[in-house]
């Protein structure tokens, strides 16, 4: 017999190292599926609209084809003369005997970057196919003329999420990257990216959500929200921060800033370079910041005059009795904006002054137009929550993380998926993405009451929010108002904020438009100096006319605004530690409550 050659040798290796891997892809499977049986019964409203969107679109369809069929049969044809088209060129390159594609006239798209989408006939003709697909379906609802613009909104959206979902890069065995992994690795990348999965599903009870940072490289306290302080005050809605000085001296007004409790505050203290809490005490204020309780059923009547009473109004007045200040500057990021803006309507109408300024930052006031997020705010999505809250006692925070993640699918879902659970990568050590997958939840109360009277029925702007059962207007909002947007926000669309902020009842207005998004466009540091920002004195009329006569500035807003806040602060007065000698600290920053998993 011929002794085993090398080769040989390295088969057989190969083929035991498939098989092992084969075996592990058997006991993972096994675990998955007793994960996916651990999945919480949930309201059936929550995981997709209700027919109706369905039912309105065919029924547009429909209609179009009665009173145009020529707009429809046009539509059609054209789709098929393409797709046949694009079929005899690629079988005309076969009987060449050329392996390659026939000519690719499809736009750009970074979901095929890998060589083989361009330069493999069969990647190719997928790739070119689902390109024309998606056209062609995206094409022919923008097309539906019987529908009003909210349904034909919402049928738009959830018809990207359809075509986007059935992309083949989300496929193995369409996915040129995945296939070559797992060759190259004889299976190991596939089983990695099931550990993956199951990890992922097994701890989140059966959801399905992307780990989208990894989670032991950071840590609250150690890598993130650093900047020293001490917890000044608590109670059952919050904990005080005050922000050690940074400067030998201090304006006299301090500055209390209310974060989202949607999210957790360091968003705003990620790390030295990029905290907007450092920079603000390095420009001389003494800094107070609320840390909001991540609540659990037990907060399930907690409401929106809690937040204001138990949230906004206390911690205003404890940081006038610790610091001594009259008068206090007030900021508010997102929703922690909103409610801020009710706060100061209420205490206009109830004769207090305590509050100098206000800043709010990505605010929405006036929901008219509520942008992207708005596809969520219909009836059919608003009863399934209130159901879901009245069974659970709180909105929880895995509902919002997969909400916010479908207005960015691409990027907050396939793509991590795919390079997870396919490629069998490692989630990256990235502080944003780690802040944007530390969720908090929402009492049951509060969030029907935001969802209904703020999101729905537009209250605030269109007639009247109780606050404390006392209608407040935004034309209650009187004092000094400076107001940031960002220009591609999803979640507060700027013209939306805009439109907020123009209807107060302030005559001192500031607004600036700054570019990216949500977080971007605020976590945006002068030393960096990628995004620059808008801005136009004089009366706020419309968006459209705003930007028109707008100046674009290079760089951060943040000095702008901190030169806004400094001329609305008072003399220059010793810096200030925290709890000024008057209350003792309780913890130091970032405090207890920021750590807490509010679970249910």
């Amino acid at each position: 017999m011929n002794p085993m050659t090398t080769e040989d040798g390295e088969t057989g290796a190969k083929v035991a190292r498939l098989n092992a891997n084969l075996a592990q892809i058997e006991e993972l499977s096994q675990r998955l599926a007793a994960a996916f049986g651990r999945r919480r019964a949930a309201d059936p409203a929550l995981s997709g609209p209700s027919q109706e969107v369905y039912v309105k679109a065919a029924a547009a369809w429909m209609a179009d084809m009665m009173q145009n069929p020529g707009k429809i049969i046009e539509h059609q044809v054209a789709f098929w003369g393409k797709t046949l088209k694009h079929y005899v060129e690629a079988q005309q390159m076969l009987l060449k005997g050329e392996l390659k594609p026939p000519p690719d006239p499809t736009p750009p798209d970074r979901r095929f970057l890998h060589p083989l989408w361009r330069t493999h006939p069969f990647f190719n003709f997928i790739k070119q196919q689902y390109l024309r697909n998606a056209e062609a379906i995206t094409g022919a609802v923008a097309g539906l003329d019987h529908l009003d613009p909210a349904s034909k909104k919402r049928i738009d959206y959830f018809t990207r999420q359809i075509v986007d979902m059935l992309s083949p890069t989300n496929f193995l065995a369409t996915n040129p990257d995945a296939l070559e992994r797992a060759v190259a690795t004889d299976g190991e990348s596939l089983v990695r990216g099931l550990e993956n999965l199951v990890r992922d599903i097994e701890a989140n009870d059966g959801e399905l959500l992307v780990t989208l940072a990894d989670r032991q490289a950071f840590e609250v306290g150690r890598n993130l929200a650093t900047s020293p302080g001490a917890v000044v005050y608590r109670n059952r809605m919050m904990e005080v921060i005050q922000y050690a000085a940074a400067t030998a001296t201090v304006h006299e007004t301090p500055l209390i800033v209310f974060p989202p409790w949607i999210n957790k505050f360091y968003i705003l203290d990620l790390k030295p370079e990029n905290s907007l809490i450092r920079w603000i005490v390095e420009q001389g204020f003494t800094l107070f910041v609320v840390s909001w309780v991540n609540p659990d059923a037990s907060y399930r009547d907690t409401g929106m005059d809690d937040y204001i009473r138990d949230g906004y109004i206390r911690a205003m007045a404890e940081v006038r009795r610790i610091t001594g200040a009259r008068k206090v500057n007030a900021a508010g990021y997102c929703i922690a904006g909103t409610t801020l803006a009710l706060t100061l309507a209420h205490l206009k109408k109830a004769g207090d002054a305590s509050v100098n300024s206000a800043t709010f930052l990505t605010t929405l006031t006036d929901f008219s137009d509520k942008g992207e997020v708005g596809v969520f705010l219909d009836d059919d999505f608003v009863d399934g929550i209130e159901r879901q809250v009245a069974q659970d006692g709180v909105l929880d925070k895995m509902f919002m993380s997969r909400t916010f993640s479908y207005l960015r699918s691409n990027d907050l879902i396939y793509q991590p998926a795919i390079r997870s659970y396919m490629l069998g990568e490692a989630a990256p050590a990235f502080d944003l993405l780690y802040w944007n997958g530390d969720g908090t939840n929402l009492p049951a109360r509060m969030s029907v009451e935001y969802l209904r009277g703020l999101c729905q029925r537009d209250e605030f702007a269109q007639g009247g929010f109780p606050v404390f059962g006392d209608p407040v207007r935004l034309s209650d909002v009187t004092l000094p108002v400076f107001a940031v947007a960002c220009e591609t926000d999803h979640i507060a669309a700027w013209k939306s904020s805009f439109a907020g902020i123009s209807r107060m009842g302030a005559r001192d207005k500031t607004f600036l438009l700054s570019q990216s998004g949500h977080i971007a466009g605020i976590v945006n540091p002068p030393a960096k100096g990628k995004y620059g920002h808008y801005a136009r004195p004089g009366a706020l009329t419309t968006p459209e006319d705003w930007i028109a006569g707008a100046t674009f500035t290079p760089g951060s807003w943040w000095p702008r605004w901190g030169a806004w806040l400094a001329r609305r602060s008072g003399r220059q007065v010793p810096a200030r530690i925290p709890g000024c000698g008057i209350s003792a600290p309780l913890a130091d920053a970032p405090g207890t409550y920021v750590v807490a998993k509010g679970d249910t």
